[in-house]
């Protein structure tokens, strides 16, 4: 499957299924979803309408209008208080793939899921949703040869460009001979521990710790990892 990153209009890709980034009531608003209603027709939203409500996490497909795509995917992210979370565009953009998957789609492209009204971070957006698509691809026969991130603008672009390909490379390249070892490592100061705040999903507070490289024993990574993430 090739991924790539794109800049420009999600309505104009020739392909299979574009997603939108849903509320669960399926009403097409303002930004992505306002853009495909606008340019594939309000058709869109009244097949979609009658689909709904959905829980949050969930994704129906319908067609796509006068849009070159033959469906529009629609990945609740949030209810119509429009707040999201970590949680809900994993399960949005993990059922947005299982449903790509059940109509045998062969490409299908992603906006930054939960960054627009939604306000999530695009960093974050791009690793949980390249997580969920490297997950995808390992654990099921997909029919996908082609999934594409894309952004409507040069930052949006420049993160997500950053954030899935960086991400993708370090899991396929450097983790690719051996499996997904990970340490973890507890440093005492007086009676207190060491934590310390995740900057990749899943977030929160943590020990210390990472994958293990290829090649490098479990001490020497769990030393490395102490040292890059607290200086300790």
């Amino acid at each position: 499957t090739e991924i790539k990153v794109a800049k420009g209009d999600i309505t104009e890709l020739k392909v299979d299924a574009i997603v939108n980034a849903a509320n669960n009531k399926l009403v097409m608003g303002g930004g992505v979803a306002g853009a495909i209603k606008k340019k594939g027709g309000k058709v869109i939203e009244e097949e979609a309408v009658k689909k709904g409500p959905i829980k949050i996490g969930e994704a129906v497909a319908t067609a796509a209008g006068s849009l070159s795509a033959k469906y529009v995917i629609h990945a609740a992210t949030m209810g119509l208080d429009f707040r999201t979370d970590e949680v809900k565009i994993r399960d949005s953009c993990r059922s947005a793939l299982n449903l790509a998957q059940e109509l045998k789609i062969k490409s299908l492209a992603f906006p930054a899921l939960g960054c627009g009204v939604g306000g999530f971070p695009l960093l974050a957006s791009a690793k949980i949703m390249s997580q969920e698509v490297f997950k995808h691809l390992r654990e099921t026969k997909s029919d996908l040869k082609e999934i594409i991130f894309c952004l409507y603008d040069q930052e949006a672009y420049a993160i997500f460009n950053q954030g899935v390909l960086s991400y993708l490379e370090y899991i396929t390249t450097k983790l690719q001979n051996g499996p997904f070892v990970t340490v973890d490592v507890i440093i005492e100061i007086d009676d207190r521990i060491v934590v310390i705040q995740r900057s990749n999903p899943p977030f929160g507070w943590a020990l210390p710790g990472g994958f293990v490289d290829y090649g490098e024993s479990l001490e020497e990574a769990v030393t490395r990892e102490a040292k890059e993430e607290t200086g300790l």
